[in-house]
């Protein structure tokens, strides 16, 4: 069962032991089982953390989201992956976002529209300082 798991897509060691708890599998088997998947590879946190960081990252996910997700997923330490994107690949992912859903109109006197263009990109998981920097872009400065 456990295999067949593994085979549809890469999972945590976290992740794993629940969906087998949540087939009333033992917690002693589901230990032994997962111990000696990762003694012969066929379980990594750290290449689950790398495929999954990846498929976040092109989904259009911020840092901060990223990493809640992998914590969640019970991956506690951020892969070298996430921390390899540099702040200005973050920034220009966040206004690509942005001008994709809202467009890049000048936002300095429309502050609700400011707030709400803003609150799209923090639910999507980026920085304050990259939500700004995002923000201030208008359609002739791209």
């Amino acid at each position: 069962m456990a295999l067949r798991l593994l085979a549809r897509r890469e999972h945590s060691r976290h992740e794993l032991a629940l969906k087998l708890r949540q087939r009333k599998v033992s917690v002693n088997v589901i230990d032994a089982v997962l111990d000696e998947f990762e003694e012969k590879g066929w379980l990594s946190d750290e290449r689950f953390a790398e495929v999954f960081v990846r498929q976040r990252v092109d989904a259009g996910y911020g840092p901060l989201k990223v990493l809640a997700d992998l914590q969640q997923r019970g991956v506690r330490q951020a892969p070298p992956e996430l921390s390899a994107i540099a702040e200005a690949q973050w920034i220009d992912m966040a206004t690509r976002l942005r001008a994709k859903r809202y467009g890049l109109a000048d936002l300095s006197e429309d502050w609700n529209e400011r707030q709400r263009q803003g609150g799209f990109l923090a639910r999507r998981g980026f920085t304050a300082d990259q939500i700004e920097q995002a923000l201030e872009v208008r359609e002739s400065e791209a």
